[in-house]
């Protein structure tokens, strides 16, 4: 029973891209440590959380509605980024934009996450539509 979860394209997306980014945590910490940066700033912990939230969801949504809005799954996977942009501008930029520059570790802290889930993200979607 519970390894037929896995067979749901969603939830096996979410475990693979959960242990992506807690691989991909563990080397941006040890990276921050041996630069003697502080390991918990910049909002990293929401950074890597919203990021692995939002690409699930976006995933969810591409995989259900896959056949219905089959030619529009583009546009829903543009209003995703969209919806990324405005999560950042929400939640990060007023935090990193507070001292009127943006470090690279504050830089780093969300795009990082970012880029990883939106590479996953995107691997996995096109080779989903492709099965279409």
């Amino acid at each position: 029973m519970f390894f037929s979860l896995f067979k749901h394209p969603a939830i096996d997306f979410g475990v693979k891209l959960f242990f992506l980014l807690v691989l991909v945590f563990g080397l941006h910490l040890t990276i921050l440590y041996n630069l003697e940066k502080p390991l918990f700033a910049d909002r990293i912990v929401l950074a890597y959380a919203l990021n692995f939230l939002l690409a699930l969801i976006i995933f969810w949504i591409i995989n259900q509605y896959k056949t219905r809005f089959k030619q529009a799954l583009g546009f829903l996977f543009m209003a995703g980024s969209l919806l990324k942009f405005v999560v950042f501008f929400l939640f990060f930029y007023p935090f990193y934009k507070a001292d009127s520059h943006i470090q690279t570790t504050e830089f780093l802290a969300f795009f990082v996450p970012y880029a990883v889930s939106l590479i996953a993200e995107t691997t996995v979607s096109v080779k989903l539509l492709n099965r279409l």
